[in-house]
């Protein structure tokens, strides 16, 4: 591993005290982070910012290291390389970490992690030190009232929901007033369709509160559902950081593509530096990344479809033949072949039911054009 914390730019930086000058909108700041194990890298030069009373979310395949920086950040985990800093104080760099109980910072785990003999009440007023027993009684109660438990606060954990338990971890988490909170795989133990419903009522929970909060994730709608700001890690390294709708429609690589949303690649090659040719058509292409930007004319590329760039017409000349067909209750998702055996997805409303083999009609309605090497 490095022995030389660095800066952006690649320079030495010099740390002096607990805390160093930051722009004051940075509130929770990953500076060039590097983690290793064993003279193994397990992260590599992460940056990110977050600010006051954002939801950030860390989103990755199992083993890309996305826990690994959480844990970072609660203190859990020792950096070699960089900083990380709350409200412009030092948490960690190269030789100093902050003790996790020092940190302020409320998490909440995949299992729970809820006290199996205390009920409810006393699980979210296990933290409050700090408060008087009135005061800490009123603030377990205001968060009961907050999460939607009121009439259950003296069952125990055992008596309650995968939900329910959830819910009673946030509390957990929020009472003390945390300046930052860190939720681990948060809804992995949970339904598809519960998992939707809490997210929503996480996200609303933690905007309430007006609480810094990072989570991680694989599930990209978990992600969607939850976070302002997302970063995609890709084997130890940020790959990308930006809004959901960025990150979908903008992605700068083709792992971001693939990973996060549905779609295809057509082959395609570079007309012009700013036009592709491909077997659908002609489409002026958008710029995310440097990979992007320097294409040239000749190159061989790839160009992300995704499925609402195609609309289901059976009045159109254009026409692909059904090869698989998901049904999903209000839509169905096809896969297309087209004549030269390329493949799209669309979905179509759940009354259009096409067979197998079908030749069905489609447009295009393409507004992102991304292409990659």
């Amino acid at each position: 591993m490095k022995n030389l914390t660095k800066s952006n730019h690649g320079q030495p930086m010099s740390y002096s005290g607990d805390s160093i000058n930051q722009n004051d909108d940075h509130y929770l700041s990953v500076d060039n982070v590097s983690i290793g194990f064993d003279e193994r890298e397990i992260l590599s030069n992460i940056s990110f910012q977050l600010q006051r009373g954002d939801i950030g979310c860390l989103l990755g395949p199992s083993g890309c290291g996305k826990t690994t920086l959480l844990r970072s950040i609660a203190g859990f985990e020792s950096v070699d390389d960089g900083m990380i800093q709350l409200n412009a104080k030092a948490l960690s760099h190269q030789g100093y970490i902050l003790p996790a109980e020092q940190r302020n910072i409320g998490m909440v785990f995949q299992d729970y992690a809820l006290f199996s003999h205390l009920n409810v009440i006393d699980n979210i007023a296990f933290g409050l030190h700090r408060f008087s027993k009135t005061q800490a009684l009123t603030r377990a109660n205001d968060l009961i009232a907050r999460i939607g438990l009121v009439g259950k606060e003296h069952k125990m954990p055992h008596e309650l929901s995968g939900g329910e338990q959830q819910r009673v971890a946030l509390a957990r988490a929020l009472a003390p007033e945390p300046q930052l909170l860190l939720l681990d795989e948060p809804f992995s133990n949970l339904d598809v369709e519960l998992r939707e419903t809490l997210s929503r009522d996480v996200r609303d929970i933690i905007k309430q509160s007006n609480t810094t909060a990072l989570m991680v994730t694989h599930d990209q709608h978990e992600a969607f559902a939850m976070a302002d700001s997302i970063g995609v890690i890709q084997s130890g390294r940020l790959a990308q950081w930006g809004s959901a709708y960025t990150i979908y429609h903008e992605p700068v690589n083709a792992f971001v593509a693939d990973f996060v949303g549905q779609g295809v690649f057509l082959e395609g090659q570079m007309r012009s530096a700013s036009e592709v040719n491909t077997t659908l058509g002609c489409f002026e292409r958008e710029i995310a990344s440097a990979e992007q930007d320097s294409l040239v004319t000749g190159d061989k590329v790839k160009v992300l479809i995704r499925p609402d760039d195609i609309i289901h017409d059976d009045d159109s000349e254009l026409t692909a033949r059904v090869i698989t067909r998901d049904f999903r209750g209000a839509e169905f998702l096809y896969t297309l072949a087209l004549a030269n055996g390329e493949e799209l997805l669309v979905m179509v409303p759940s009354h259009h039911n096409h067979a197998i083999n079908e030749q069905i009609g489609i447009r295009l309605e393409i507004d992102h054009v991304v292409v990659f090497k």
